[in-house]
């Protein structure tokens, strides 16, 4: 684990920080177009990430979400915890309405569906989030509501 990645986790551990979530989410995104895609915070702190690009349930518009995410062989496991907030990201409400979505990975784009984990199926994928982002924990504790976890998998 490299010092970027350390200081990440450190930062992600303050209590304070998810008030602020929306302007670092935004700050990112002017950070990827102005890169045209080649740099994200995540990548700078060395942390695996992917961006889910899915229609609105309502809307129909697409909608493009940068997430941290645990490689799974194939497969990358997310979780909707916004840094432990009281709300469910919108991106979960949307990826469980659709059959397929876009994964952008490196500038690279799958076809993926999402399974959402349950059981001992979650508990191991939990175990994999963790050994990427151990602020999850933190964001566990933080929150009422059950972090939503998914299993993305690409679509034949």
């Amino acid at each position: 684990m490299g010092i970027l990645t350390r200081l990440a986790i450190l930062i992600g551990s303050i209590s304070w920080l998810p008030r602020y979530l929306p302007w670092i989410v935004k700050a990112d995104t002017v950070l990827q177009k102005v890169s045209r895609g080649r740099v994200d915070l995540l990548r700078i702190a060395g942390l695996p990430g992917i961006t889910i690009t899915v229609r609105g349930r309502k809307s129909g518009v697409l909608h493009s979400t940068p997430v941290l995410a645990a490689p799974d062989g194939e497969d990358w496991i997310v979780a909707g915890s916004y840094f432990g907030g009281p709300r469910t990201p919108a991106w979960v409400y949307n990826i469980r309405a659709a059959d397929s979505f876009d994964v952008e990975v490196h500038g690279a784009a799958t076809r993926m569906s999402a399974t959402e984990l349950s059981g001992v199926e979650r508990a191991a994928a939990w175990d994999r989030l963790l050994g990427v982002w151990p602020n999850f924990t933190l964001y566990e504790k933080r929150t009422t509501r059950v972090i939503p976890l998914f299993r993305l998998h690409r679509v034949s």
